[in-house]
């Protein structure tokens, strides 16, 4: 298996993001379909045997927004310390097998693009204004960034220095070391479709103007590895199994 690994999750369906605009600042919360569709994630992919297994969760982070801290809080990692805010909604009822030691950190550095004029607008209608202003329709938040909000530049700074955080922090101690001696080291990152996307152009060496290279659902996971257990060779891992017990693990003594 290839660890250690950082799992991205985007936060579930909001009536914004159904609507497809940019959600930055804003605070929407989760439609009632984006809830069930969490939860349903949460049991089929978090677990004991699972692609996400709690326990060998080394840390998470969680954006400041309530959208992506309710989504954390439905996809029931068994968290064993309290949350780091208040909760947005039901707590779900703790999954047997769920059991996470990791803490839970809420850092700005992986909040939502700031979409500064275009904060609660679709693609089409910021061409539209665009073209008004005489800009031109060809406008491409990768590369042109946002006017009043951030532009490329700056969000390659700030995944950048979470991606660092995270490689010498929680992957370094662990990376190349034998499956006896190493007890935790995944990642888990709970935030928003754009940020998301940036973070994992970076992790791949990527500039954000080389495109977005890759889509990620409402609700959806994503996957970022290393090859050859080298902290030099990072990856997008493009499909990850479900935990099982090895065949030597089963043998009778």
């Amino acid at each position: 298996m290839a660890t250690p690994r950082v799992f991205i999750v985007r936060h579930g369906e909001t009536e914004w993001s159904l609507d497809g605009r940019h959600t930055g600042t804003s605070d929407i919360p989760l439609t009632a379909t984006g809830e069930r569709r969490v939860r349903s994630t949460g049991k089929a992919l978090v677990g004991e045997d699972r692609l996400i297994v709690p326990q060998q969760l080394a840390h998470i982070y969680v954006s400041p927004r309530t959208r992506a801290q309710r989504t954390f809080e439905l996809l029931n990692l068994g968290i064993k310390d309290p949350l780091p805010w208040k909760a947005h909604g039901v707590t779900p009822e703790k999954i047997e097998g769920n059991a996470c030691e990791a803490r839970v950190e809420i850092t700005p550095d992986i909040r939502e693009w700031d979409y500064g004029d275009y904060e609660g607008v679709t693609s089409a209608q910021i061409r539209d204004r665009r073209e008004k202003e005489g800009l031109g329709r060809n406008w491409d938040i990768w590369a042109d960034g946002c006017p009043g909000g951030e532009g490329p530049d700056e969000v390659t700074a700030r995944v950048d220095r979470l991606i660092k955080e995270i490689r010498e922090k929680w992957h370094a101690p662990v990376i190349g070391k034998p499956k006896s001696e190493v007890q935790r080291g995944d990642v888990l990152i709970v935030a928003h479709g754009h940020i998301l996307r940036a973070f994992a152009m970076r992790w791949a060496g990527k500039t954000l103007q080389d495109g977005p290279a890759f889509l990620l659902e409402a609700g959806g996971i994503g996957t970022l590895a290393y090859e050859h257990h080298s902290l030099e060779e990072p990856a997008i891992l493009l499909g990850g199994a479900f935990i099982v017990p090895e065949a030597r693990d089963l043998a009778s003594p």
